[in-house]
């Protein structure tokens, strides 16, 4: 584990296949509008995604709901961490009524975890998937949720309003997770995996990469999903947010994505979307 820790504390420069597009455009200026006037908070930007030009240029994006403080204080992450406020009863509706003014055809969801309520958050995420879908029929929809804490009939609520996609991220591989993810547990997500697989839906995962991890411990992480159940996996590259985060161990080049890729469709994923700038809901509309 120090090794990892050693190997992290260097400084390294962003290869050539890394640069990010710098947001533009009408369609980028009107969904941030839309955003903003409706008072709703987007991975995209609390997450700062690389990919948000390219999404909110084609008039796309992923709501997150219950707020925009976490719980936990994972390392890798650029949401703030603290004690959140109270949540937003009124949310469901403005995100529903978003998603048609944006008129998209398949919109993404995710959230914060809010661990200190007794349900998680699960009665709000029901509330919207079903708000949206109330007001935008034809609209088909991917939820990315958190692990409830491992209560099961939470995870059910939420499920059991259908969205099309149910995605849950392993984040990481499981020997990192204690740095990586100190409030998560490898286990608990791939039993996640499992349950949303029996009760139905398209179940969905994502794995960032350049962290430390060895091939052979992203092999093991792509066979535990399979065990479980995991239709689409995402593979990406980590990039550091903040100094005040985990450092970048490895730029992993193009070629060794592709060969992930390659290797995760012959295990046996029905799609993987692997590259230095996937993320979990990059090209998302592909994976119902």
């Amino acid at each position: 584990m120090s090794e990892i820790i050693t190997e992290n504390k260097r400084q390294r420069t962003k290869p050539d296949w890394l640069k990010i597009q710098i947001p533009v455009g009408e369609t980028y200026a009107e969904v941030k509008k839309i955003v903003k006037t409706h008072q709703l908070h987007t991975i995209c930007e609390d997450g700062k995604c690389p990919n948000m030009a390219e999404c909110w240029g084609a008039g796309t994006a992923t709501f997150m709901i219950l707020g925009n403080i976490c719980t936990r204080s994972c390392s890798f992450c650029a949401v703030a961490t603290g004690r959140p406020n109270e949540y937003d009863l009124d949310e469901p509706k403005r995100v529903a009524e978003a998603v048609k003014l944006m008129k998209v055809k398949h919109c993404v969801i995710t959230s914060v975890n809010r661990d200190e309520l007794k349900d998680k958050g699960a009665t709000v995420w029901a509330a919207t998937i079903r708000e949206v879908k109330n007001q935008n029929p034809t609209v088909t929809m991917e939820t990315l949720i958190p692990d409830f804490k491992a209560q099961w009939d939470l995870l059910e609520l939420v499920v059991n309003e259908k969205p099309e996609v149910v995605s849950h991220n392993m984040e990481t591989v499981e020997r990192l997770y204690r740095i990586v993810r100190p409030q998560a547990k490898y286990e608990r997500s791939l039993e996640q995996i499992k349950r949303t697989k029996e009760l139905g839906r398209r179940t969905k995962s994502g794995i960032m990469l350049g962290l430390g991890e060895t091939e052979e411990e992203v092999f093991k992480a792509m066979d535990d999903l399979l065990a479980h159940g995991c239709d689409v996996l995402t593979l990406g590259q980590y990039l550091q947010p903040t100094k005040m985060h985990i450092n970048v161990a490895e730029y992993i080049h193009p070629d060794k994505f592709k060969m992930y890729k390659e290797i995760g469709e012959k295990k046996g994923f029905h799609i993987v979307e692997s590259g230095p700038m996937v993320r979990s809901s990059y090209h998302a509309e592909k994976h119902i």
